[in-house]
């Protein structure tokens, strides 16, 4: 199995673009480093789809800084990573599911430092009033910190450009 990472992330790096307008990384550690950051933002799509709070709480640090006043209409505010997860968890659980994608990863790599700019979709539904269905598309951009336990993610921000379907589903937290 060891053999086989080895040769795909060779495959990799041999069919990675030439020239990404200069944003492609340099160099094997490079390379990794984008690989990891990139991983760990899609899980936390996949660790919220899950319900896994657990896990999505492992991929921040302590405190993290979170921008969604697109969405939300509040400030942004650095809080306990903990109270983000909390609060997701309190919105997402039971009768209400959710499915979030992201493409279209910009990495920016600085020392210990990574940006992450991607383009998300995601959906709620939830029965009980109306249409089941609430969507919302937009631009994420996640701030990771290398530290010894990892990269973490210290700053999350969500810019939505359109949503549609029940704001009911979007406000009332699942059962």
């Amino acid at each position: 199995m060891n053999a086989l990472k080895h040769v795909t992330f060779a495959a990799d790096l041999a069919l990675a673009p030439l020239d990404a307008g200069g944003a492609e990384p340099v160099g094997w550690q490079a390379l990794a480093d984008d690989h990891a950051v990139i991983r760990i933002v899609d899980a936390i799509d996949r660790a919220l789809d899950a319900q896994d709070w657990k896990r999505a709480r492992s991929y921040f640090a302590e405190r993290v800084t979170a921008y969604f006043s697109s969405l939300s209409g509040q400030p942004a505010a650095n809080i306990a990573s903990d109270d983000l997860i909390g609060a997701w968890a309190g919105n997402l659980k039971g009768s209400k599911t959710s499915l979030h994608l992201r493409t279209n990863h910009l990495v920016v790599l600085e020392a210990d430092t990574a940006t992450v700019v991607s383009n998300g979709y995601a959906w709620n539904r939830m029965e009980g009033n109306g249409d089941p269905l609430w969507e919302v598309w937009g631009t994420y951009e996640h701030h990771l910190t290398r530290s010894a336990a990892g990269w973490k993610v210290d700053g999350f921000t969500f810019r939505m450009t359109h949503e549609r379907g029940n704001p009911w589903v979007k406000a009332t937290p699942g059962q």
